[in-house]
């Protein structure tokens, strides 16, 4: 008998199948099967989308779960250029939680509110018996108005150059550490953050971005072979101009993984043209923690559906959507 397992809620190939041969399979919709952040709805004006959050532990360096359940689901309207306009809030809590905790998390999700300019508008709260969950999940569903439109992961085109807002894998580097204890030499935070003011200001210069995505759950890996794969595209990256903290570089040797497949909840992704990148560089490196903002490749045709990583000694191999366990429960 099939069951479901760890690897295919990682945000990798096995997570993919499961969404496309079974939850598409039976509930595909021309607005579903695009795929993307954000369900763009009404004529193209509102963006919807939603998210669960069961992020262990529940405080980590650089946020804890209320943070995290409010940039999770207003950068996602981000990346269609939508601005978080209302959200949903929908909390399981464990019998025995402390309310301290609670009233911790909840003033974190204030906090994150009043960053992205929205406000939660209903919401639901459930207390379960000790051990049907781990101590809070929490569920956010947001609307956006969508200011520019046309943003998407199938509008990737030639010639397009691919720019990363910061250094990457802090997430989940920060999460791994914090779940088993380990102490670095230097201490690594999450880059838990709203991306909307990033955004907006992208957009406020007249720069239209043909796609942006937040590289969450499969890293930057899965962001690009996704855009590859819905755009039609090879997209070409230089691994050394990928920007990569030595603190984040050590875990993952430790782990055996690619800090390209760690995941990220405040770093995203954005293929421009080429004449906009130094400007798009520019604005996001003027926001604290996003100086290592930085082009790591562009656009071509030598591999449709592919994406090339390529060397410092002018290798070239492919960069595939990350497979197996990772690290369950990130976000």
């Amino acid at each position: 008998m099939k069951t479901i397992t760890l690897a295919q809620g990682n945000g990798g190939e096995e997570n993919r199948q499961l969404i496309s041969e079974l939850f598409f399979r039976h509930l595909k919709n021309d607005i579903l099967q695009k795929a993307e952040d954000a369900a763009v709805v009404e004529d193209g004006t509102l963006a919807m989308t939603t998210d669960s959050f069961t992020v262990s532990p529940i405080f980590f360096a650089g946020g804890d779960i209320g943070k995290l359940s409010v940039c999770g689901t207003c950068n996602d309207l981000a990346m269609m250029a939508a601005r978080p306009c209302y959200l949903t809030l929908s909390v399981v809590l464990e019998e025995g939680f402390e309310t301290r905790k609670l009233e911790k998390i909840v003033r974190s999700i204030k906090k994150e509110l009043l960053e992205n300019g929205a406000k939660v508008v209903a919401g639901d709260t459930k207390v379960v018996p000790k051990g049907s969950v781990d101590q809070i999940f929490i569920t956010t569903t947001g609307l956006g108005e969508v200011t520019v439109p046309g943003i998407s992961a199938s509008n990737v085109q030639k010639g397009d150059v691919i720019v990363v807002s910061r250094d990457i894998g802090r997430h989940g580097a920060a999460i791994f550490a914090a779940r088993e204890g380990i102490e670095l030499e230097s201490a690594i935070t999450s880059d838990c953050a709203s991306l909307w003011p990033m955004v907006e200001k992208v957009i406020e210069t007249g720069v239209v971005p043909h796609a942006m995505r937040d590289a969450t759950r499969g890293g930057v890996a899965a962001v690009l072979n996704e855009w590859a794969e819905a755009s039609g595209v090879c997209i070409e990256v230089d691994e050394g101009e990928i920007p990569v903290s030595e603190t984040v570089a050590g875990i993952c040797e430790l782990l055996g993984f690619e800090p390209t497949a760690l995941a990220n909840e405040g770093t995203f992704l954005l293929a421009v043209r080429p004449e906009e990148a130094e400007k798009v560089v520019e604005i996001l490196r003027s926001f604290p923690g996003n100086e290592a903002a930085v082009q790591i490749g562009e656009v071509t045709d030598s591999y449709l559906q592919k994406v090339i990583l390529r060397s410092a000694w002018g290798t070239k191999r492919f960069m595939d959507l990350p497979t197996g366990e990772l690290l369950p429960r990130i976000c």
